[in-house]
């Protein structure tokens, strides 16, 4: 009996003293992995929220050849580098924004020089403001003149307008067409593809020159002689 206690108390003792040393072992085996188990996991984390890889630049501007209204003489103008920010439904709103603004423009550049020409409708534009009376103004100080109600409406008519343009049909962000023109409505249906792209081609190069245009108009308002071309002229 003495010797089976002995023989316990060694065997004890003999755990007791290598016991740790691999209980210390097996806790830096343990810490490790969990390093290793937490590196793989922030790894995961960074890519789950790491933004999407753009496409090549080269790659949408040359996509823009196959867009309207690259034409000569400069195809692919895009010093700003707009073409390469975003994806391609960025390039789509970049395009609707330059179709859309190129439109107004247009209408904008018409109505000053018919303004400025003297050219009105008949009648009374409210009781107390005549066509004739804003005809004999500038354009800006006519738009000053028109009242509240009025300016209202026009504002109005704009929101109703683009509202349309933005719900019909698929988005152009989408992959739908790009926005058409509401009022009048224009049919193109029986159109080539051919004299389609042309007439696209052209809508957008005049939108841009109306850009200018009508930026220079605003100029030449505001500052007299900023605009050599306009100056001396009554209407600016």
């Amino acid at each position: 009996t003495m010797r089976e206690i002995q023989h316990c108390n060694n065997s004890l003792g003999h755990n007791y003293v290598h016991h740790p040393q691999q209980q210390h072992q097996q806790t830096n085996t343990t810490i490790i992995n969990m390093k290793v188990l937490a590196l793989f996991a922030l790894a995961s984390t960074a890519a789950a929220f790491a933004p999407a890889a753009n496409k090549a630049s080269s790659t949408q501007l040359a996509a823009l050849d196959d867009m309207a209204g690259s034409t000569a003489p400069i195809k692919n103008f895009d010093p700003l580098g707009l073409s390469t920010l975003g994806s391609d439904e960025t390039l789509a709103w970049f395009r609707a924004a330059e179709l859309k603004n190129g439109r107004v423009a247009m209408l904008a550049t018409t109505g000053y020089i018919v303004q400025a020409a003297g050219i009105h409708f008949p009648g009374m534009l409210s009781k107390d403001v005549s066509f004739e009376s804003l005809s004999a103004m500038k354009p800006f100080d006519a738009w000053n003149a028109v009242p509240d109600g009025g300016k209202a409406q026009i504002l109005g008519t704009i929101f109703i307008a683009e509202l349309a343009s933005e719900t019909q049909g698929t988005h152009y962000m989408k992959g739908g067409e790009t926005p058409t023109i509401v009022f009048p409505p224009v049919d193109f249906s029986g159109v080539s593809e051919t004299t389609m792209k042309t007439k696209k081609d052209r809508e957008l190069n005049n939108g841009r020159l109306a850009m200018i245009a009508i930026m220079s108009f605003i100029a030449a308002n505001n500052v007299p002689g900023s605009v050599p071309a306009l100056a001396g002229l009554d209407m600016f």
